[in-house]
């Protein structure tokens, strides 16, 4: 009897000590990953911050409100101005400009003043500002001296408080797909737009308004109240790399995406073929040479058509820039 009570306690106690191993083992190798493992940023949360005066907590909370309810303010019915199309920012810059690779601020503040090819200028906060309401929102820029645009500014301030200057923290703006070793495909593009995007952006590209008629759940990713062609979403490798990690909407994440980088780049052609505002861009891009791969107007400094800028396949196009 004694010897079945010892060998059951021993048994007992071989059991412990390996469970005991594992659950050490595992742990070890999850703090590990956990070390290793770098965490994208995220735009702090305001009302949350006890470190700011009221006055300035004010300006901030205020130009938050202009990033998530653009419309509201400076809209077609907007109580500021009537100067945009009616999309808010934040129809762009997910969660008001703070989603992890959802198109943030997180690396304005921390960056700009820049140098800018485009322009071919350095440009400061209001020259990009002014860049989105002309642009992504088809209007008219900011007074620089206006309260909505110093409340912006305090707000991307605000946001890029904790980023060193002159870095571009993980998950910052846009993340760029795989290059596909073929042509963007619309016509693919348009039959995953129906099974995935048309339940939330309409069969006409038209989005989706909110009960109060003045701003859009889902903003319209073409026609007339959409961006207009001068628009950084306008470049399919923006366009579909903002489509590989944020779509369909509240579905995918970085971690988790539906769509393929393949499906992004064919989403992205069939949106940006389709009719909006156009902008003139004459002065854009004063130096050819430093056209992205991706810039579908010429004229270019190299042989490629616009149709290849537009659509690929640029992998040769890539390498032969970079001789």
């Amino acid at each position: 009897m004694q010897l079945r009570r010892t060998i059951l306690l021993l048994l007992a106690l071989t059991l412990i000590f390996s469970l005991l191993k594992f659950y050490f083992k595992h742990n070890k190798k999850a703090n590990k990953v956990n070390e290793a493992t770098p965490i994208a940023w995220m735009g702090p949360e305001i009302e949350k911050d006890s470190t700011i005066q009221a006055d300035e907590k004010e300006m901030i909370r205020y130009g938050q409100d202009l990033i998530a309810h653009t419309a509201k303010y400076l809209g077609p019915k907007g109580i500021i101005s009537q100067t945009t199309n009616g999309m808010n920012c934040q129809n762009c810059h997910l969660n008001a400009g703070k989603q992890a690779w959802g198109n943030n601020y997180g690396a304005v503040y921390a960056t700009y003043p820049k140098y800018r090819d485009r322009s071919g200028t350095i440009e400061s906060i209001y020259k990009r500002v002014s860049d989105c309401m002309e642009r992504s929102l088809n209007g008219k820029a900011l007074d620089s001296n206006s309260k909505e645009y110093r409340a912006i500014y305090a707000y991307i301030k605000y946001l890029g408080k904790e980023v060193a200057k002159g870095t571009k923290p993980l998950g910052a703006g846009i993340e760029k797909p795989g290059l596909l070793n073929r042509a963007a495909d619309k016509s693919n593009g348009e039959t995953i737009y129906i099974a995935q995007c048309k339940i939330c952006h309409g069969e006409k590209g038209q989005g989706q308004l909110m009960a109060n008629k003045e701003e859009y759940v889902y903003p319209p990713l073409w026609g007339e109240h959409s961006y207009n062609d001068g628009a950084g979403l306008y470049r399919i490798s923006n366009l579909a790399g903002y489509i590989k990690n944020n779509m369909p909407y509240l579905k995918s994440n970085h971690e988790n995406p539906i769509l393929t980088d393949e499906q992004s780049w064919d989403v992205a052609a069939f949106i940006n073929t389709q009719p909006r505002p156009h902008m003139d861009q004459s002065k854009d891009w004063p130096n050819s040479k430093k056209k992205p791969f991706d810039y579908p107007f010429g004229p270019y400094a190299d042989n490629y058509t616009e149709a290849q800028h537009k659509f690929g396949p640029y992998t040769e196009m890539i390498k032969k820039s970079v001789k």
